[in-house]
């Protein structure tokens, strides 16, 4: 096992561009790779391209019908009129969509296949971790689920056990989806509460189906939830589960619109608690995980100058071994080029100057809490479908 991590990447996926007035501008990829490179990040990782989901590998979880659309769409984006989820306000049609979006989906799953094989223990791809595809249509600004992609190649390959952690705002119900049936899969989302937010999915009682009952696990968090109270239902549900499921790989999806400046959703998380659950699901990969196997994705990230950059270069330094102090100035030229780019100031360092401490579960609960209640719900709706004590 080598001990240098992946961070894939290819300037072509900054071609998934649903336009100037949609959320998911691409400049947050480009920007978060301007600032791993400012910080020399690139030098201790090994920076890798892999090729682009071909239509067999995008089968393991997509229909070939709407991957046909897709690929029609690409064409003429002007003839996508809603059908498969394509041509709508949430997922506009564009030139290049199939060849973006397969693009994306190949560096997740070449990401699966390195660290299966043994190249290194972990690897970051941020373009990734567009966990609302469904197997027949597109969803919530995701074409394919490159998630569920790399998840079904480690499958393939052979892997019994995988781990998915998703700490996005939103639920991950496209992954949750995929493998609802499925043993092999343990699938943990922890979002804001489904009554407040898209897609209004991932209730604790959704806990998978037949043979993968006791697979899906939901943390379905108040809103306005904050730092504290994030890493205390983290800590409270997740540790516990991975110890129990002792995954081959952990799959982790690290959206950054749990930050109190997205623009989308309703929580207020800091950067430095988005930092603090990196490293936890680091230490929970080398903890509980074979070889301490980790992939680890972007996701969600709206705030595309202040927070997405800032929280995926923590996480591609934590995931090289070389985690950057959050006290650290951000580089000056890097706050040029953001300027040069955007007419926008970047944000001079590397934390939100938060606290990011939490209260442990074993140190007791409070019914009458409303972050508590939700611990208690998914603790109650999945821990004995798997031998565990609520």
């Amino acid at each position: 096992m080598s001990g240098r991590a992946l961070l894939m990447w290819d300037d072509g996926v900054t071609g998934y561009d649903f336009g100037r007035s949609h959320p998911m501008d691409p400049v947050r990829l480009s920007l978060t790779m301007a600032l791993v490179r400012a910080f020399g990040l690139d030098r201790a990782v090994d920076v890798v391209s892999a090729p682009s989901a071909g239509d067999s590998t995008l089968r393991l979880v997509h229909h070939q019908e709407y991957v046909d659309e897709v690929r029609r769409v690409s064409l003429d984006p002007r003839s996508a009129d809603g059908s498969y989820g394509l041509g709508t306000a949430d997922d506009p049609a564009f030139a290049g969509i199939h060849e973006s979006s397969a693009l994306i989906a190949g560096q997740s799953v070449g990401a699966a296949e390195a660290v299966w094989r043994g190249d290194a223990a972990h690897a970051v791809n941020f373009s990734g971790g567009l966990h609302h595809a469904m197997p027949g249509s597109a969803s919530g600004f995701c074409i394919y689920n490159d998630a569920s992609l790399a998840i079904a190649r480690l499958l393939e390959l052979g892997a019994e056990r995988v781990a998915y952690l998703d700490v996005d705002v939103h639920h991950g119900d496209g992954v949750q989806a995929a493998f609802w049936e499925d043993p092999r899969v343990l699938t943990v989302s922890m979002h804001e509460h489904p009554a407040s937010l898209f897609p209004q999915t991932g209730w604790p009682e959704e806990t998978g189906g037949g043979a993968g009952e006791g697979s899906a696990v939901n943390i379905a968090l108040p809103a306005g939830t904050g730092d504290e109270g994030w890493l205390r239902a983290f800590h409270s549900v997740v540790p516990e589960l991975l110890a129990d499921f002792r995954p081959q790989v952990l799959v982790t999806q690290h959206g950054a619109d749990t930050h109190f400046e997205d623009p989308l959703a309703h929580l207020a998380v800091s950067l430095d608690a988005q930092r603090a659950l990196q490293v936890a699901a680091h230490d929970l990969a080398h903890q509980y995980v074979d070889e301490g196997r980790w992939i680890a994705l972007g996701g969600g990230g709206y705030a595309v100058v202040d927070v997405v950059p800032r929280s995926w270069t923590h996480l591609v330094a934590i995931a090289a071994h070389q985690p950057i102090d959050p006290a650290s100035d951000v580089p000056q030229s890097w706050r040029d080029e953001v300027y040069a780019r955007t007419r926008q100031p970047g944000p001079a360092r590397m934390t939100d100057g938060r606290d990011a401490a939490f209260r442990p579960w074993e140190a007791g609960y409070d019914p009458a809490d409303r972050l508590d209640q939700t611990i208690l719900a998914t603790r109650k709706a999945v821990f004995p479908l798997r031998g565990l004590l609520a």
